[in-house]
């Protein structure tokens, strides 16, 4: 807007010069002086600006940011007047997109444009929406640790080194209830390269040795493991108003451990960093187990790390139930290619069975009876055992419907042992049956059977001999790794499977046969299903999801650990390190923050009241994490159907008094 200017050339009006800098025409560049009165909005500033840079590009995405504000010029309907600016403001106007560096719990990085004017909780979204990550409140971004903390790490792995770079990715806006590409995001498909970044978000980290776990740092302490939390952005500022700067990087992780609805179909990419995150976690002794829990995890991770070196996510995996439709197709389809009547009934009859004599246990309460031999026949889903071949015709001893029921393998190629436990559900209660095989050759043909029965599947199935084939398989696996542990077929490091405590205590002798034998109860389950078994042991144990703050409680002469949990909050003694006291979410009333005084102040019911100043995080922190959670269970109530609420969130997080 020009003023009314004198002979002289001065202006008589209310008019004054404002300066602005233009981050793309330069830092060296002059500020572009505009002539403007208090009363004009935001938005006809950008647009005197644009006019007069006088440059033909895209200005959609820059804003202005007040930078002795800090403070970003959002509502361009405001006047100057009601922002408070003046003429000596110093303003910048710039792109509210920019790249930034992302280290991921997979030890992945990628490059991708991120908000620096919205908060950090928009700008986290925005960034799950194009990774394909559902429920992004349940992650938030840490600035990176200060780099004299990793000089002696620069020697990274290539893996550490490659940055995947996603900033020409554009998030495709699909209707709600319409699911894509069996939930890869549209996004990755239509390129080469888009495909390579989706391969590096869902495919897990393979080829680790011993000294990658030994290179990360691992806190030793539950203090040291205090020092991470003060390094969490706080949810409710923006990246620009926290000092982030252009192509600075930042860790993207799970902050809050309540993982809602995760569905292995629309949740690839989160199932895989959340079982990164889980498995780093373990590997690093963040999160304590005893050494029986350590082979589990170490088996679901060999068993991850098998199926991961030869899967592609980009080829989708049939779905279970147009799998069984095809086949009941293809077997309509035989049947109906009969010459003849006679023929057609043939094939009927001819269904596929296994009957030969077995040791056979059936525990019963106060009985020291072992292994029987008896005649069994496996028909179609159900197991029938007798006393000989010769009373096969009668009614048999054991009747079983396999349906449903769960089959477990015992085996020890060592001791020759061959075994199949069977838990069959009935109204009594869970009925226990082992079915003892001689050899290797009958343990196939029964464990084949009886899993594709539990499935509601006979024999005839077009699966049946696969199966066979990689039970066999397997057992040979495990009997050349019980001979040599550096057998041509064992190609993955089972020291990096394990903390580096284990790495000591255990030797390659001794720790290969025992993941092996964890190992085969759980060698038949899915990538999908093995990666959400690790999640869920996880979550089983005690120091899961707990979050460690130093503090001083009000009246005591020391500091003490705070604990922060899904659920409650924890008081641990910092010399002893044991639990003084717990206190649930469901008692608590209310929450205050002095942020004078850093003091966060709850009530709980019975006229509990806890107070404690922060001293190892900001008290905001602190606060974020406890209405955090509130907010998590408040989307149990409305299943997961509505959208995310965040101002809600912002009003449990973002620094009001009380609730």
């Amino acid at each position: 807007m020009a003023g009314i200017q004198t002979a002289s050339g001065e202006y008589i009006d209310s008019s004054w010069e404002l300066k602005v800098h233009v981050e793309d025409l330069g830092e060296d560049a002059d500020p572009i002086t505009l002539r403007v009165t208090g009363e004009q909005h935001i938005g006809g500033v950008m647009l005197q600006l644009v006019e007069k840079i006088d440059i033909a590009k895209d200005w959609s995405d820059h804003g202005l940011w007040w930078k002795q504000k800090r403070q970003w010029l959002l509502r361009t309907n405001w006047a100057l007047d009601k922002y408070g600016i003046l003429a000596d403001a110093l303003l910048y106007f710039m792109p509210q997109h920019k790249p930034v560096i992302l280290s991921l719990p997979n030890q992945r990085s990628i490059r991708i444009r991120v908000c620096f004017s919205s908060t950090t909780f928009g700008a986290c979204a925005e960034v799950c929406k194009i990774l394909g990550i559902r429920h992004p409140e349940e992650l938030s971004f840490l600035k990176a640790p200060e780099e004299r903390e990793k000089k002696k790490k620069k020697d990274k792995d290539s893996v550490t080194q490659e940055i995947f770079d996603l900033t020409s990715i554009q998030p495709t806006v699909a209707r709600e209830g319409q699911t894509q590409f069996g939930g890869v995001p549209p996004h990755f498909i239509g390129s080469p390269e888009g495909q390579e970044c989706y391969r590096a978000l869902s495919v897990c980290q393979i080829g680790l040795t011993p000294e990658d776990i030994q290179k990360r740092y691992k806190a030793t302490s539950v203090t040291d493991k205090t020092a991470v939390h003060a390094r969490w952005l706080d949810s409710s500022k923006s990246l620009m108003q926290q000092g982030v700067q252009e192509g600075d990087r930042l860790w993207l992780q799970f902050k809050y451990y309540t993982f809602h609805n995760l569905d292995p179909k629309m949740d690839v990419v989160r199932i895989n960093l959340l079982f990164e995150q889980a498995r780093w976690a373990v590997l690093l002794e963040e999160t304590e187990c005893t050494e029986e829990e350590m082979m589990m995890f170490a088996a679901l991770q060999y068993h991850v790390n098998k199926l991961s070196a030869t899967s592609d996510p980009m080829l989708l995996p049939q779905d279970p139930a147009l799998q069984d439709l095809d086949e009941a197709l293809s077997h309509l389809e035989v049947k109906l290619e009969a010459s003849t009547p006679s023929e057609a009934l043939e094939g009927i009859e001819l269904e596929p069975e296994l009957q030969e004599y077995l040791k056979v246990f059936r525990p019963r309460k106060m009985t020291l009876k072992g292994y029987k031999q008896n005649w069994v026949m496996l028909k179609g889903t159900n197991v029938s055992c007798y006393k000989n071949k010769e009373e096969a015709r009668g009614e048999p001893l054991i009747l079983l419907a396999l349906k449903g029921c769960e089959v477990i393998p015992e085996v020890n190629i060592a001791s020759q042992k061959f075994c199949i436990k069977l838990l069959v559900p009935s109204p009594e209660g869970m009925n226990e049956v082992y079915l003892r095989c001689e050899n290797e050759q009958q343990y196939a043909r029964w464990m084949a059977g009886c899993r594709l029965a539990a499935k509601g599947r006979n024999m005839g199935d077009s699966s049946y001999d696969g199966e066979v084939q990689n039970i066999l398989s397997f057992l040979t696996l495990q009997k050349s790794n019980a001979q040599t542990s550096t057998s041509a077929a064992e190609s993955i490091n089972m020291l990096a499977l394990v903390s580096p405590r284990y790495q000591k205590k255990l030797k390659l002798k001794q720790l290969s046969p025992r993941i092996l034998e964890a190992y085969q109860n759980i060698a038949q389950i899915t990538l999908m299903e093995a990666k959400l078994r690790l999640i869920q042991d996880w979550q089983s144990l005690p120091d899961f999801g707990l979050s460690y703050f130093l503090v001083r409680f009000k009246g005591a002469r020391r500091d003490e650990i705070l604990g922060i949990a899904s659920n409650r909050l924890i008081r641990i003694d910092l010399n002893v390190g044991d639990v003084v006291k717990t206190w649930m979410y469901s008692n608590m009333k209310q929450w205050n923050v002095n942020w004078d005084i850093r003091q966060v102040s709850i009530e709980f019911t019975e006229n509990i009241n806890v107070a404690f100043t922060c001293v190892s995080a900001s008290c905001k922190v602190v606060h974020e994490y406890i209405g955090g959670y509130i907010f998590m269970s408040t989307r149990a109530r409305d299943g997961g159907t509505k959208g995310l609420n965040e101002d809600l969130f912002h009003k449990l997080t973002g620094g009001h008094e009380a609730l």
